[in-house]
C-alpha cells in the first residue's frame, strides 16, 4: 500500500484568489489605515518634544497587545491599533517638528503625498499581478534584520550615511509592502483586517521617514 505522505510541494506558494472575493477586505483595510493615519496627525499636532521615548514603548507594548486581541477581541484590537497610531504621532511628531523647523513644512507635505503615491502604485502592482507574498516577507524581513544591525553599527563605525540609510529602508519597505498588499489579494493568510491594517500601517511609516529624511538633504543642499 502506498504511504499517505504530506507533499509540501503539493501546495500553491502563490494563492490567487477572485478579486471581488477581497474587494470587501482591501475596503476594510484601507478604511482603518486612513482612519490610522488621520489620528496619527493628531497625535503628531500634539506631540510634546519629550514624547519620543514614550510613544516608542507605547507603540511596542500595543503592537503585542495587539498580537494577542486580534482573534479574541476584534474590537478590542480595533481600539488598540487606533491607540497606536496616536502615540506614533508622540513617537515622529518630534522629529517632524524639527524638520518643520529646518526644511519647511512643504517637505513633509511632499514626503506624505509621495508616500501615498507609491502606496497606491505598490498596491496596484500588488493586484494586477500574483506574487509570491510568503517569499517576499521571509526575503524583506531577512534585509530589515540586516539593516537593523547594519544600523547599530554604524553607529558606532560610521561606515553608512543617513541617506544611504534612508534608501536601504525604502527599498527594503517597498518590497514589504508589495507582499502585505499580495496577501490581502490572496485573501489574507488567515489573519484579521486589523493585523493587516497594522502591517500596512507601519510599512507607510518608514516609507515616508525615509523619503521625508531624502527630500530633506536634498532641500538642505
Amino acid at each position: 500500500m502506498p504511504e499517505n505522505r504530506l507533499d509540501l510541494n503539493s501546495f500553491p506558494t502563490i494563492i490567487d484568489v477572485p478579486r471581488e472575493q477581497t474587494a470587501s477586505l482591501l475596503a476594510k483595510v484601507l478604511g482603518i489605515t486612513s482612519l490610522g493615519f488621520l489620528i496619527t496627525a493628531f497625535g503628531v499636532m500634539t506631540a510634546p518634544p519629550w514624547g519620543t521615548l514614550p510613544g516608542l514603548i507605547v507603540v511596542f507594548a500595543l503592537v503585542f497587545g495587539i498580537s494577542f486581541a486580534r482573534k479574541a477581541n476584534p474590537a478590542l484590537a480595533l481600539g488598540l491599533f487606533l491607540t497606536l497610531t496616536y502615540f506614533m504621532g508622540w513617537q515622529i511628531g518630534p522629529l517632524i517638528h524639527r524638520y518643520i523647523q529646518s526644511v519647511g513644512s512643504a517637505v513633509v507635505f511632499n514626503a506624505a503625498a509621495t508616500t501615498g503615491l507609491g502606496m497606491a502604485a505598490m498596491g496596484s502592482i500588488a493586484y494586477l499581478f500574483q506574487i509570491n507574498y510568503r517569499r517576499i516577507a521571509g526575503i524583506g524581513f531577512a534585509a530589515l534584520l540586516l539593516l537593523i544591525i547594519a544600523g547599530i553599527a554604524s553607529v558606532f563605525f560610521h561606515f553608512m550615511t543617513p541617506d544611504t540609510y534612508s534608501w536601504l529602508t525604502l527599498g527594503i519597505f517597498t518590497l514589504l509592502t508589495v507582499g502585505d498588499f499580495a496577501r490581502i489579494r490572496a485573501g489574507g493568510d488567515g489573519q484579521s483586517a486589523v493585523s493587516l491594517s497594522l502591517s500596512i500601517y507601519l510599512d507607510a511609516i518608514n516609507i515616508f521617514l525615509a523619503v521625508l529624511q531624502l527630500m530633506s538633504g536634498r532641500s538642505r543642499k
